[in-house]
């Protein structure tokens, strides 16, 4: 596993061994990054993400590479972030990480551009975790919410946000949501 794109392009990261954790594929990073771009041009430089379920960390350390101003990691266990952060230690001030269950939050200290969520597959943790991020003040308006789901997974798209682009990656689905 390795940074795909940015400033830091090629960089391995860590990955722990078995199947607990399992990191957004470098294509569909790629993938979804190319797609910010064509949505939002390519000025990341004052941008906020949170990424939720961060496991590795793989998904808002390709933000960091790509130049976005600030990378909060929520999880509820911080040790592979972690891990993955220390090898950017001239971007520490940029990397933050909450230790927290997604589905019970605390309220937002500040609110965020972007939220990048991969939840561990069909336990019904997505739809949680997007009911918290609205109720505790986690975005700013018009925030992008990028949600990978495994393919087949059902769930109900939250009022408040907006689905504005849909992509299949293997057995990952990925939606693209607005806040209204």
């Amino acid at each position: 596993m390795r940074i795909v794109g940015g400033k830091y392009r090629g960089k391995k990261l860590w990955a722990p061994a078995g199947k607990d954790v399992r990191p957004t594929s470098e294509r569909a990073r790629e993938a979804i990054f190319n797609i910010m771009y064509s949505h939002l041009g390519g000025e990341y430089s004052e941008m906020k993400l949170a990424d939720i379920f961060a496991g590795t960390g793989a998904f808002g350390l390709e933000a960091m590479s790509r130049g976005f101003k600030e990378v909060t990691f929520v999880d509820i266990d911080t040790e592979p972030v972690q891990k993955n952060i220390k090898l950017f230690p001239q971007e520490l001030e940029k990397l933050k990480v909450i230790k927290a269950d997604a589905t019970r939050l605390p309220r937002a200290r500040q609110k965020y551009d972007m939220v990048f969520m991969d939840a561990p597959y069909a336990l019904d943790l997505t739809q949680k975790a997007l009911q918290q991020l609205l109720k505790q003040g986690w975005l700013k308006e018009k925030a992008l919410c990028i949600v990978e789901i495994r393919q087949d997974e059902q769930w109900e798209l939250p009022s408040e946000l907006e689905l504005v682009d849909e992509r299949v990656y293997g057995l990952a689905r990925v939606l693209f949501l607005i806040l209204k």
